[in-house]
This record gives C-alpha cells, structure tokens and sequence, in this order.
C-alpha cells in the first residue's frame, strides 16, 4: 500500500489541453495563420468600480420587498426560502397563489443573489426584482441563458474525456486495479463507493476522474482530473477542471443525496468524500476549491441540512478555514473536526484503521458564548504548543529569509509598510503578495495609485520570471497559470471614500474567501470628505476601521502609508509615518523601506523591522530577488557583515531583498532590500 502523507501537497497540472485536443487550448497558435495568436475572452473577476458598483442590499430591505410584493419566504440558515418565479407557467397567478407550491428559488441573505435549484436560473438581487416586475406585467420571467461557448466547449470535452475513462471498478486486469488504488491510497475503499460515486479511471493520463452532474437533470457539467506525482518521500496530487477552477463548482457527491437527509460532512477533498461516506453511511460532499474557499453559489444546496459537520483537512490552515466557512453556513448548525493526530483527515484515518464515527461525534460546536473558561480553549492552547510552525503562518517561498523576520504570514493582522516615494514599495509588495497567493492565500489587491493593466502585468512577470514582451509566444501559457490564482482586484484608481473601500472589502471576503488585503495607499481614502475634519483626525478613523476589519474578518490587512517628508540623509523612524502614532499602535507588523543616498554610488535600499516577529540571527543572510518587470532572478548567500553597496560588498550592514535591473544599455543598477543591524 502506498503511504499517503498527512498533507498531500496539491498543484494545478497542464495535461487537458492535450487530452482534448490542443489546438483549443489558450495560446495555441492558429493552425490558419502561422505565427498569429488566436483571439481571446478575459474572464477574470474583479470586483465593482466606483463608476458602476452593484448596489448593495440589506436583509431587511429583501425581506421587506418580498412581503411588499406578497411573495411568502422562509428565513433559512444564509438564504431566504421563495417559491420559484421560473417554474410556474400561470403567469396571471403570483407565487403566493400555490400554497404547495415548493420553496425551490433561494436568496442570499447577504448579498441578495438568487439561485432556482429547479431550473438554475440565477441573478443578482436586481435581476430579481426585473423579473418580479415582467411577472406583474403578464411577462414570462426570463429562464437560465445558454452557456456561454467557453462553458460549452469545456463540456464537450469533459463529455470526450469521460468516454474515454473506464470505470476503477470495471478494470479486467485485477493487479492494475491494485496498483492504481495503492497509488492514489485508496486500497481501503471499496469498489461499491467507487461505484456509488462514478469515479473512473482514464489510463492516458494516468489519472482519476471525478464527474460533476448537474443537481437538476443529472447532466455531465465537468469533471476532475487527479494523477499522482511521487518524489521520494513526499506524493504530491496534480489536479485538472473542466471547465477552469473559477467556473468549477462541483459539490462532488450532491445527487447521491436524498431530500430527508438532515446531516452532512463537508470535507476538502473528493477522496476524504470517499472514505467518509464508506466508514459511517453519512452523506458527505467534497468542496470543489478545499479549504481555499467556499462559493456562496453553493449554499443553497446546503440549506436543507439541520447540522454539517466540517472536516477539511489535518492542518492548522484547513482549521481556520473550517471556521471561516462556518460563519457563512450559520454557526448554530455548524460543528468542526479539529485536527490532530488521532484526527487526521478521514482518508488517513481509514487507512490507520480509527473510528470515524468516533471522531465526528467529538467534533466541536462551531458557535459558543461571549464568555467561555480555559477548559474550552484548553485544546485551542494545546493545538498551538503543538503546531507552532503553522501558528506562525504561511512562510514566503521566494524570501526565505523574510521568514526569520515574521516568521509568516498570520491571519487577522495588521501590517504597515512605509518608504520613500520612488523607492519601489508597489513592486516589492507585488511579489510579496504574489509569493503568498501561489500558496493558496486568497489575495485582495486595492490600488489606487497604478492602474490594474500595469499592476498585472508586473505581477505577472514575477510569476514568470522571465521578460515576456521578449516571448510573446509563452503569453498564454503563463496567463493562464497566472490566472488560476486566487488574486482579484479592486478597480478602484484615486481617491475613493473609505466606507466604499471597506463594503468592498467585506463583500470579497464574503464571496471568493479572501485572506489578504493589500491596500496602497491610505493617503487616497483621504480624500475631499475629509477637507473640513483635522486629518491626523481623519487617518486615525482610517486605520482603526481596517484595524476593526481585520481583527473581525480574521484577514491579514497590508497597509502602504507615504511618510512624512524628512532629510533624505536620515534614515526613517516609526515616527516617520504621516500621521499619529495611532498607526504605528495598531500595527501587528511596521515594516520600513529604507532608501540610503551615496555619493560615490547609486545608493543602497534595504527593508527594515520596527515592530513585529523579529528574532536575532547569528548566521549568514540572503539577498534575494523581488523581480521587477526588467529584472533578472537572483538569489545570493552571502555572510553577515557585509552589505551590498553601489554593486560592491563593503563593510557591515543589512541584507535582504535585492534584484538587478538594467538602467541603460550595457550598465546594470541594483536594488537591495534588506532588515538593518
């Protein structure tokens, strides 16, 4: 049997573009016109402009429409229950009129979309009211539109590639079906389970195929790919969607479940979905993303569960995302499987032999009072003795030696980072973020100084690492990787009122999970609002709400605030930031780019710690690259007591992040990034 680690690393693979048929991949080159690039649809999501944001609604502004409009409602767990607009054909007769007719159109409680389970109609909350008003007016309501042709071609292929997978459980050659389950760790699962959940096996990948079918007419939507990847010791899972990540939101196992079931298993992966439902009979689903999010298309299929019990995964991630989700599911209903290691994820547990069932009875309520003793935290304490590497947060990849600075990533707190004008703060903090979101933290970026076009575009040379207007022809393969992240966009450019930042704010960590928030800068929220209030008045307001906002969202907040103009001879204090000290207070985290003017150079940048995880390091430091968009990728150990001046190691000083750009045509500048000693 293979041995399947407590967290199995999963990755986004490249192999259904050949599976279906390259040339209908992004970026493929047009078989017609040599050397033309096929045209393209951008889909990606950003949230609302200040120009034309979605009007935003409350739950008692719904609820009082829908009485006003005669529509009875059921108040559920995060929508409200109606009476479908779309399945009624008598359209002289409003909702009201059937009194048997099923609840089957929810609404969310928050945000005002619906969705019609028996026709997959859906819309905003104005959409809503657009068809309320063409009922009145003896108007049909208008259905589900057609899918899109991306939709369409992504299941004309999932269709292609399931014909070709063979049921796991239909293999002629026994021994192959052997190898296949101790590869994927699924010896244990029986081929009832693989039966009852249609999994299937396609040889050519070399893969499993788990299928999405459409909760309404048990139609094939799409489907995942998953192959294994083994190096040594460790086994990675390589995971492929039909259609794209974004538009893929397969609740994998919902038609198996019946319409009196009261208690479900949320779980982080199609496989933990497996063994749940084979070790204890209860229903389980798999959510599409794991622990990185939780669509809020998807709860109105969970509304008909009295208790749901989460259980995504054996690391302290998975943990807080559990309680994350929690809150979007009503925690009155909500239990949570706390990791451990007689509670590992439910795959793991079903090959170590332990008693699932057990282990669900001892999950803990997800709700609890304003007062609580130390023998309910007792386990939260114990958990964090334990598990002090991933208390730290999520450690940078590409800055290493950030890492021994603040030790990680944390959510919920505050980080302000300041420097001089000119100093390069956007594109470090671009990387900074970027290296973050490839781990899977859901990444919020506000801009409001350079516009998204030239912001993406840097980030999107980091993540390659490599001058692409030199390679046009690599574009489409590193935009689609890129795009596969989970980073959005505020479209937001100048000033804005911090109000309209902060529902924006709140609206993303609602709807795509986000877990950092990068804003640059708070200069711009105090804007002509604020003329006749004092304005270190005005900023204190300012920091304390996405202070607030953090602490209540449990997200990380990075704040760029310009510094006061002081002599560039001197270096920056904490003192140094415009404002009060209120900033610096409420920080979690100050970090300073400091920029040192030379006579006989171009001067040296090095970033330095003022407040936060700091912790002394006798031995070597790392100069390592932010890659700007003209900037060659570099990582250089060098011993401490020497720093990086003018292209020269000279003397004692700070290292840290560093890149190489070339200025001029034969000449090279360098940056350095670095704490101070």
């Amino acid at each position: 049997m293979a041995v399947v680690p407590l967290r199995p690393c999963r990755a986004v693979g490249r192999v259904l573009p050949l599976l279906c048929g390259g040339a209908r991949s992004k970026g493929a080159l047009s078989p017609r016109v040599p050397g033309r690039l096929t045209q393209r649809r951008y889909k990606k999501d950003v949230l609302p402009s200040p120009e034309g944001p979605v009007p935003s609604v409350s739950i008692t502004e719904i609820r009082q429409y829908l009485r006003a409009q005669g529509i009875p409602f059921h108040d559920g767990y995060s929508c409200l229950h109606t009476p479908s607009l779309f399945t009624d054909g008598r359209e002289d007769q409003p909702p009201a009129a059937a009194a048997s007719t099923p609840y089957t159109l929810f609404v969310d409680k928050t945000t005002g979309s619906f969705l019609c389970t028996a026709t997959l109609a859906e819309g905003t909350w104005q959409d809503f009211q657009a068809n309320v008003e063409l009922r009145h007016r003896g108007v049909p309501p208008a259905g589900s539109e057609d899918p899109e042709e991306d939709m369409r071609q992504a299941r004309e292929d999932a269709r292609c590639i399931w014909d070709r997978a063979l049921p796991l459980w239909e293999l002629l050659d026994e021994e192959e079906t052997s190898k296949i389950k101790a590869m994927f760790g699924i010896s244990l699962v029986s081929d009832a389970t693989l039966k009852r959940f249609g999994v299937r096996y396609l040889r050519a990948a070399k893969s499993l195929v788990f299928p999405w079918f459409s909760p309404r007419d048990a139609t094939l939507k799409g489907l995942k790919l998953m192959r294994v990847e083994k190096k040594g010791d460790v086994i990675s899972y390589i995971e492929e969607t039909l259609p794209r990540l974004d538009s893929y939101r397969n609740l994998f196992g919902l038609p198996l479940i019946g319409r009196r079931d009261t208690e479900l298993v949320l779980t982080g992966w199609e496989l933990d979905a497996l063994a749940l439902h084979q070790a204890t009979g209860v229903a389980s689903l798999a959510l599409p993303r794991g622990a990185t999010c939780l669509p809020p298309a998807l709860l109105p299929y969970l509304e008909q569960f009295k208790r749901i019990t989460l259980w995504l995964g054996e690391d302290l991630r998975s943990w807080e995302a559990a309680k994350l989700f929690a809150r979007k599911l009503s925690l009155k209903r909500c239990s949570l499987v706390r990791p451990g290691n007689l509670q590992p994820r439910p795959l793991e547990a079903l090959n170590q032999g332990l008693n699932l069932t057990r282990i669900l009875r001892a999950a803990l309520p997800a709700s609890h009072k304003s007062i609580v003793s130390f023998r309910q935290l007792r386990e939260e304490v114990f958990g964090e003795l334990v598990n002090t590497e991933q208390v730290a947060g999520v450690k940078w990849a590409r800055f290493p030696e950030l890492n021994k600075l603040l030790k990680g990533h944390r959510k919920g707190e505050l980080t302000v980072f300041t420097g001089p004008t000119g100093s390069g703060k956007t594109t470090f903090l671009s990387e900074y973020a970027l290296d973050l979101c490839m781990q899977g933290v859901c990444t919020l970026w506000g801009s409001f100084e350079i516009n998204n076009v030239r912001l993406a575009k840097i980030m999107l040379t980091q993540f390659a690492g490599r001058r692409l207007e030199d390679q046009l022809e690599l574009y489409d393969e590193w935009a689609d990787r890129f795009e596969d992240l989970p980073l959005y966009f505020m479209t937001f450019h100048g000033q804005q009122n911090i109000k309209t930042v902060i529902d924006t704010m709140q609206h993303a960590v609602y709807m795509y999970d986000i877990t950092h928030v990068v804003v640059d800068n708070l200069q711009f929220m105090m804007g002509h609002e604020h003329v006749s209030v004092d304005r270190l008045a005005a900023q204190d307001y300012i920091v304390g709400a996405f202070r607030k906002f953090a602490t209540d969202n449990t997200c990380h907040i990075t704040l760029i605030i310009h510094p006061r103009k002081e002599d560039d001879e001197k270096e920056l204090q904490t003192a140094s930031i415009f404002g009060s000290a209120k900033a610096s207070q409420e920080a979690d985290n100050v970090l300073i780019l400091q920029d040192r003017k030379l006579l006989t150079g171009p001067g040296k940048r090095y970033l330095q710690q003022k407040q936060g995880q700091a912790e002394e390091d006798e031995g070597g430091e790392g100069v390592f690259s932010p890659a700007s968009s003209r900037g060659n990728l570099q990582e250089v150990m060098i011993p401490a007591g020497l720093s990086l001046s003018g292209g020269m190691w000279t003397g004692a000083g700070s290292i840290g992040l560093g890149y190489t750009s070339p200025s001029s045509p034969g000449t090279e500048a360098t940056r350095c990034y670095g704490p101070s000693v």
